[in-house]
């Protein structure tokens, strides 16, 4: 297994995660050989989204002897209610589940607490400014959670809150298919396949612009709905017209600014298994770019993926990482001193670019990398 920093916090969390939809499958059997198959592999990140008291309980009982061994992404807001689960910003009721989410998982502390599903500005201002992130910040001056986490579907109030210096952690939706729509605070625009009838071209600038402040300003990312729900698995069911593989999903995600971990959807052991063997696919099965490239319904043209098939570069530069940079520093408008250092100790800058052309010929989807070297140089300065 791998694992990354989970943006500054001290975290290392591996990049193959668990999400917690199979937890409930088999009678909740399923949590303890999940957990189980987890430690056997190294997975040490888990989110927890759900406010179903039994799972909770499951968990607890899966993590007991071993708490130590994994980093809980567990919600603030989720709340059972009426035997059911229910999204709520009443404090009253956000303290209660919280506490009693800490007794289910016989814990006294939470990694993430990630303040739950926000998708519209208006929920965030009153988030912001509320009894919400008094609590979130009131739980963490305590010690009870480590880190103040935001969950979303929206890069508009993704962004906000980043902004903000609040959020530590954002839990976000990330596949190639949902990176070319705009924002939207309707989470269901995301499936709506009259918002495909017309081909996409190249990623939403919001989207692009979300991940690369998040990576400026050491904002962690944990990634849902890699695979949009299975459906981009399905080539009947993918928005994009054609199947892409768990490898092809998750290497995509693992590949985006600021990304630190996959919450990989499993409802079944196999299925978790499947989201491990990334781990040991050798390179071609994990690359994306033929397949998005050949996609009938969207298109990448003109635009960096950071695929590295331009590589090798006869003056050893590492194209995808320049060109990382480059689009932080533009996305900031200014030179954030953490993209300057990350790009002085490259081994090689654009500057050195000998303007042979030999990348262009490999990109898949045509970008004109000469022009963003030179373009860099001038912005760096070498």
């Amino acid at each position: 297994m791998n694992y990354r920093n989970l943006g500054n916090t001290v975290l290392k969390v591996s990049e193959i995660g668990m999400g917690c939809e199979g937890f409930k499958e088999d009678n909740y059997k399923n949590t303890m050989r999940m957990f189980d198959a987890a430690e056997k592999h190294g997975i040490n990140y888990f989110d927890l989204y759900t406010s179903d008291p039994e799972i909770r309980a499951y968990v607890g009982e899966a993590l007991r002897g071993r708490r130590d061994k994994f980093i809980i992404q567990s919600h603030i807001c989720s709340v059972w209610k009426d035997g059911q689960y229910v999204r709520s910003r009443n404090i009253e009721e956000v303290k209660a589940a919280f506490e009693d989410s800490l007794r289910l998982l016989q814990t006294d502390y939470i990694d993430v607490g990630m303040i739950h599903y926000c998708d519209s500005l208006k929920d965030w201002e009153e988030i912001e400014r509320g009894p919400v992130m008094e609590y979130a910040l009131e739980l963490k001056g305590s010690g009870v959670i480590k880190h103040i986490g935001l969950s979303s579907h929206n890069p508009h109030v993704a962004l906000n809150a980043v902004e903000t210096g609040y959020i530590e952690v954002l839990m976000f939706s990330v596949n190639p298919c949902y990176d070319m729509q705009p924002a939207d605070e309707d989470v269901n625009q995301l499936w709506n396949e009259e918002k495909y009838e017309e081909p996409l071209v190249n990623m939403d600038p919001d989207r692009e612009k979300l991940y690369e402040i998040c990576q400026s300003k050491g904002v962690g990312i944990t990634v849902m709905k890699a695979f949009g729900g299975g459906d981009l698995l399905n080539a009947e069911l993918s928005p994009a017209g054609k199947a892409l593989t768990v490898n092809q999903c998750i290497h995509y995600a693992l590949t985006r600014p600021a990304v630190s971990t996959v919450l990989a959807g499993a409802h079944s052991l196999e299925q978790l298994e499947e989201s491990l063997a990334y781990e040991t696919a050798p390179d071609e099965e994990k690359d994306y770019a033929a397949a998005f490239a050949s996609f009938p319904k969207i298109s990448w043209k003109g635009h960096c993926m950071y695929c590295s098939h331009c590589a090798p570069c006869p003056a050893g530069i590492s194209v995808a990482d320049v060109t990382k940079f480059l689009n932080l520093a533009k996305a900031q408008g200014d030179m954030p001193e953490t993209v300057r250092e990350h790009y002085e100790v490259l081994e090689h800058h654009a500057g050195e670019c000998i303007r042979c052309g030999a990348c262009e010929t490999r990109c898949p989807f045509g970008v004109s990398i000469r022009e963003n070297m030179k373009e860099a140089a001038e912005i760096f300065g070498k």
